[in-house]
């Protein structure tokens, strides 16, 4: 504990005398100068004497000797002629050492001429080192003592009363240290508190407060906003994450199954944000295609709040449930959204205003890319917006209530690749098309079914083809709604049977129907009224969207103005829902989406600004029969309507034909 306190204030000592250099400089920087480097000029004279006395100790003489005194007593033994001195006698040892040799240079008469002319030169001195005998004693470490025992029944014999008093003496004399050491211990840790609360108190002074101006600076940098979004960002996901970590796996779980558990609709989560969501209307929603937890929404006008954008799209994800993952402006209300299928980082939307808009979710709110407000594009309300091709291949179809549709390339929206005016000449006031729906089959790029506000659903091409030209199919009409279309999708092309030329409309009509579109390969050359092969009225209000499912053949979903989502097995019944479940707030629910992973979860989005997720469960999960049970549901469809023109659930038609599949 000591050590540690110790190392603590050894740290803050070293922070602390840190703090006060840095203090010095600034002092200095602010005074214009640097910190007085003068030094004081040492006496030459004292540090010669003093090394002379530190060499007169070294060779055992006092400090007042002189140097040549010194010289002459102790002359280089390599000097020829040079007299003989005296040597110490070590102690156990004879002058016939080294010191003998030394002085027998020299010691005969024959070698004295040249003595006096070196007398005269000053000698270096000469240390000679004093030897030591020392007598070391060598312990042997005694053999390890074997203990034997018997089977004796062994016990210490009783202490006396002399050992007890002994024992208790000792006893109370190691208590008293104890107690003594723990005394130490408690003043010692007193006094390191003691310099750690001063040291504190030191720091707090030396710590330089920011100023306002400082402080703001930094809060407005866009280096430390955007640390602050993306750290903010992973601590939520955890705080969302619902995996139960304190779940007790040895809890008797045993318990009565529901057999409507199954087929429970239950809902997951619900998104809204007071800032970025309030007072608006969700207008679009769509999946991300690579990212199963992401889903984006499109939003109108806030009337209340006129600083704010008119329209904004909002990314949002099932691991952070507190606010939108990102969040994008426009400048007019967005009505449709999607994610590109081939650049997950990318979102286009359609407005109100007929700009056509493209955000990056590597780029900050505005949209990087938009189209201009020109005639060479969209002039009025964009309500639909594709993305067809492949990946190395693919155009945005965008489609306008003036009945224009375009065709752009992902990156340039300066204008548009094609343009196709859709017209029919069997309007009374106006040839135009107010489109409101649009949809391609599966595996084609070319001919698209568009919804209408007069409730009729038409078939147009892009291109010239065989039989055909580009532009509205004249001949066939599918009449069957008397309302405006709110919703139109085909069926995906999965599983062993191809159900691709199906498609469902939903309507203000209160009614969804199922049709079949006409062969593209025998194009009508007269007037032709299809009708549809089914009709679902079991609304009580507005159908807003209906969507088939992304994985099973026979389960599609609408939505309607009474906040209700009605999930439909055509398998199972073709009168009522398999599943109906209503929103809490009884707000109706403008659009809603299957996920693209496994269709296990639905997005509706509401009137009332929150996108709700719903789960199905195991309804998402087809069996192997599903596609040929769903060819018997339409022959029973057939059989019900008496053979092609009878009433089929409330419809009455001409054209009432089965689907087998192809």
């Amino acid at each position: 504990m000591s050590e540690r306190r110790r190392a603590e204030i050894e740290a803050k000592k070293a922070k602390l005398e840190e703090l006060k250099k840095q203090r010095i400089i600034r002092q200095n920087r602010g005074a214009g100068g640097t910190p007085d480097s003068r030094t004081d000029t040492p006496n030459i004279e004292n540090r010669k004497k003093d090394l002379e006395d530190l060499v007169g100790r070294l060779i055992g003489e006092t400090p007042g000797s002189s140097r040549r005194e010194s010289a002459q007593q102790t002359p280089s033994s390599s000097m020829p002629g040079t007299p003989q001195l005296g040597v110490a006698n070590l102690p156990g040892h004879s002058p016939s050492g080294r010191g003998s040799r030394l002085s027998d240079v020299g010691s005969g008469p024959g070698n004295t001429s040249g003595t006096d002319s070196l007398l005269d030169k000053t000698l270096l001195p000469r240390y000679i080192p004093d030897l030591v005998d020392l007598e070391q004693e060598l312990f042997e470490l005694p053999p390890k003592e074997r203990v034997l025992y018997n089977k004796e029944i062994q016990t210490n014999a009783a202490d006396s009363d002399e050992d007890t008093q002994g024992n208790e003496i000792l006893l109370r004399l190691q208590l008293e240290k104890e107690n003594a050491a723990e005394r130490d211990r408690i003043a010692e840790e007193k006094e390191l508190d003691a310099v750690s609360e001063q040291l504190d108190r030191e720091i707090e002074r030396e710590i330089r407060e920011l100023s306002e101006e400082e402080r703001a600076s930094i809060l407005a940098a866009p280096e430390f906003i955007d640390f602050v979004e993306q750290s903010t960002k992973f601590v939520q996901r955890v705080l969302s994450d619902p995996y139960d970590y304190t779940g007790d796996y040895t809890a008797d779980t045993d318990g009565g199954v529901d057999d409507s558990e199954g087929k429970r609709v239950k809902r997951v989560c619900e998104f809204y944000d007071e800032h970025y969501t309030k007072n608006r209307s969700i207008t679009d929603i769509d999946w991300s295609p690579k990212f199963p937890e992401l889903s984006v929404a499109s939003y109108n006008k806030n009337p209340a709040a006129i600083n704010e954008p008119d329209g904004i799209v909002a990314v949002w994800n099932l691991r952070m449930l507190d606010r939108p993952e990102f969040v994008f402006h426009s400048q007019s209300d967005v009505l449709s959204v999607t994610f590109s299928p081939f650049h997950s980082n990318l979102v286009f939307g359609g407005t109100y205003s007929g700009q056509i808009l493209l955000w990056d979710t590597r780029s900050k709110h505005l949209p990087v890319l938009k189209t201009p407000l020109s005639a060479a594009g969209h002039t009025h309300p964009v309500y639909a917006i594709r993305m067809v091709g492949t990946q190395n291949a693919h155009n945005l179809i965008t489609t306008s209530t003036d009945g224009l549709v375009c065709s752009w390339l992902v990156d340039m929206l300066a204008q548009p690749q094609e343009t196709l005016e859709l017209i029919h000449t069997g309007h009374n006031k106006t040839g135009e098309v107010a489109i409101t729906s649009l949809d391609f089959p599966d595996n084609e790029t070319t001919t698209f079914w568009v919804g209408t506000e007069e409730g009729n659903v038409y078939q147009a091409n892009r291109y010239d083809r065989a039989g055909s030209k580009a532009g509205l199919n004249q001949f066939d009409v599918y009449k069957g709604h008397f309302g405006p279309i709110t919703g139109l999708h085909f069926h995906p092309l999965s599983g062993p049977v191809d159900f691709s030329d199906i498609f469902l409309t939903s309507s203000v009509d209160w009614t969804v129907k199922l049709w079949r579109a006409k062969s593209l390969q025998k194009p009508s050359s007269s007037a032709n009224l299809i009708a549809p092969l089914y009709s679902f009225d079991e609304a009580d209000d507005y159908v807003y969207d209906v969507r088939w499912h992304e994985t099973h053949p026979a389960i599609f979903g609408t939505v309607d103005g009474t906040g209700k989502f009605d999930v439909w097995n055509l398998n199972s019944d073709t009168e009522v829902p398999a599943v109906s479940t209503s929103l809490p707030s009884g707000r109706a629910i403008n659009k809603f989406r299957w996920d693209r992973k496994d269709g296990r979860r639905a997005a509706l989005g509401g009137s009332d600004g929150r996108l709700y997720i719903y789960d199905i469960g195991d309804m998402a999960i087809p069996r192997e029969t599903e596609w040929t049970d769903l060819q018997k549901t339409f022959a029973g469809m057939q059989s019900g309507s008496g053979g092609g023109g009878g009433q089929t659930n409330g419809t009455t038609g001409d054209d009432v034909r089965l689907l087998a599949g192809r």
